[in-house]
């Protein structure tokens, strides 16, 4: 999507509002006496709160903890980012209106050109009225073609700023432990509606669209990050951690947080049934493509027949190393690959698809 690169969060406080939320709730905590006598009185905890004194962040406590004037600021913060949502979808309602009405006002002149080249061929023959008619209908339909190209762009950066709004919701929502009192947070995410959502995200990333003589920006398929990247948190990468055998394994991991002091990132496993929180060096981290490169207009931005790889093994959240086989032909195309296994003669797995998403480079050699 043109101009879509370096775009900041919509919402940059989402996150810091959260924390500042849940100091507050302990703060508040300590100065009601909640460690001792709970977070209210005999009255209202007989009337409204179990025996058992309720968890820290937990829904209920939240209720019992503020009176309803006292909004915490990443509920606010969650308020504004709703709203906002609201807003985009309402323009990207108009923006999908206005597409349909200049396709229906440019129709009439593709029409007329079909009907001039009819003519032309029934005559048999290219007379200067018609190479003149021919020219001034094709500058319209371009004309109108650019028109149409600019609003559904427009469309493309509001439906790229929803989706950053719903990460960052998602992340804020997170740091404070809200949850919908009709639907409490599972210990783990069942491993078959992990697979799922990590297909949907593959599904769902935006296709790089760059204007005329545009080139594909850093983490646009194949093409790396630049040097002085530093992923946000929420953001999805390949970590090399230690397993539990002492070996190191790339897996897939969502970024917490970045020290620039120390130049070290924070990140979770994303397989819940291991969760764990690892602190790695920027060298362990590679950032996943933001964008998926077209093969028809961008194939220099894809990993090309032959190149070493780390992708996603399907069905697991561990990258291995692989050779392209195949590069990705349509835009909606899979890599397909061969991954490295000792069990086959060759060295090599049968040809296995991996999206655009989970395909990284490779920076060790190839074995031999």
């Amino acid at each position: 999507m043109a101009g879509a690169e370096g775009r900041g969060s919509p919402f940059p406080g989402l996150a810091e509002a959260a924390l500042e939320g849940r100091c507050a709730r302990a703060l508040d905590w300590e100065r009601r006496g909640a460690g001792r006598e709970g977070p209210c009185s005999p009255s209202v905890r007989s009337a409204r709160a179990p025996t058992s004194r309720p968890r820290v962040g937990s829904s209920r406590t939240r209720i019992l903890m503020r009176r309803p004037s006292e909004a915490p600021p990443y509920t606010m913060a969650l308020v504004s980012a709703d709203s906002r949502i609201a807003e985009l979808l309402t323009e990207l309602h108009q923006l999908i209106k206005q597409t349909q009405e200049e396709r229906s006002r440019s129709e009439h002149n593709l029409v007329n050109i079909q009907k001039t080249h009819e003519r032309m061929q029934t005559e048999n023959k290219i007379s200067p009225y018609y190479r003149t008619k021919l020219r001034g209908l094709y500058t319209t339909a371009k004309a109108d073609a650019e028109a149409e190209c600019n609003i559904l762009r427009k469309a493309l950066d509001k439906i790229a700023e929803i989706k950053s709004l719903l990460e960052e919701r998602r992340i804020a929502a997170k740091i404070a432990g809200l949850y919908n009192d009709s639907e409490p947070p599972r210990k783990t995410m069942r491993r078959g509606v992990l697979m799922t959502l990590l297909q949907q995200s593959a599904m769902t990333l935006p296709l790089w669209i760059g204007k005329p003589g545009d080139k594909p920006p850093p983490l646009c398929g194949a093409i790396p990050a630049s040097g002085d990247y530093v992923a946000k948190p929420g953001d999805k990468v390949a970590a090399r951690v230690k397993a539990v055998d002492g070996d190191e394994q790339w897996i897939l991991a969502e970024v917490v947080s970045y020290s620039h002091a120390t130049n070290k990132y924070e990140v979770d496993d994303i397989d819940e049934e291991g969760k764990e929180r690892h602190t790695l060096s920027r060298r362990r981290i590679i950032p996943l493509p933001q964008w998926k490169a077209n093969p028809e207009t961008d194939p220099e931005a894809l990993f090309q027949k032959e190149q070493l790889v780390l992708a996603l093994y399907p069905q697991t959240t561990c990258f291995y190393r692989a050779l392209i086989h195949t590069p990705p032909q349509r835009p909606q195309d899979d890599y397909s690959v061969l991954f490295e296994d000792t069990s086959y003669a060759d060295g090599y797995s049968p040809p296995l698809n991996v999206a655009q998403r989970y395909v990284v480079a490779c920076k060790e050699p190839k074995k031999k």
